[in-house]
């Protein structure tokens, strides 16, 4: 089957809209923990992305407030401070519910079956339910002219994860953590490690026989 841009525009919305949020494969999975004047709020996001390690920059995606309200943006331009915690593959019922559109004096922490912790005096609550919590600050929001949506930008200023899903090389051991994965905008997935391969380097042409 072969889509042109052209068929694509002419696809029903849902049906456009659900290809082309499963076409990237599979996204992580993360709820993002906010609180304003001690309500708290609690969302699930698909769109995280790493920026830079020095400094630790991560980003995601969410369009800005308006008609809709958007708690979590609004929430982080006022604060300053949000969480990022890994959605444990036991709860991705639970954390599918927070995309429900819930009155701001309503927490998904509470209604959604999560319970909410603080760190080390951080001013954003996290899962505690989630096994790898990252402590965000907001750094800068960039708008994507073409759609309307926001690219939030944050430095990483805490992370808390058990210390045996850590490599002697950092590298973080998903399967171990019940990290999920989203395909789409509903549709979940429970991780498995295929491989590790070493970093690699430029190998000389295979010589033909």
């Amino acid at each position: 089957m072969l889509f042109t841009r052209q068929d694509i525009d002419r696809l029903d919305r849902i049906k456009r809209l659900n290809i082309i949020n499963s076409i990237t494969g599979i996204k992580p999975a993360n709820l993002i923990g906010t609180q304003l004047d001690n309500q708290t709020n609690l969302a699930i996001f698909s769109s995280l992305v790493h920026l830079g390690s020095h400094p630790p920059l991560l980003g995601f995606v969410t369009r800005p407030p308006g008609d809709v309200p958007r708690h979590t943006l609004e929430n982080i331009l006022a604060t300053g401070h949000y969480t990022i915690n890994h959605v444990p593959v036991s709860h991705v019922e639970q954390a599918h519910q927070t995309s429900a559109k819930y009155d701001r004096e309503q927490s998904e922490f509470e209604i959604c079956g999560f319970d909410s912790e603080y760190i080390n005096d951080f001013p954003a609550p996290f899962v505690a339910e989630a096994c790898v919590q990252i402590g965000m600050k907001l750094s800068q929001i960039i708008p994507i002219e073409l759609n309307q949506t926001r690219l939030v930008v944050g430095q990483i200023e805490l992370i808390r994860l058990p210390a045996d899903l850590i490599s002697e090389e950092g590298y973080i051991d998903l399967t171990s953590a019940n990290t999920a994965g989203i395909s789409g905008l509903n549709s979940y997935y429970q991780l498995s490690h295929q491989n590790t391969f070493p970093y690699a380097r430029p190998k000389p042409p295979k010589q033909s026989s």
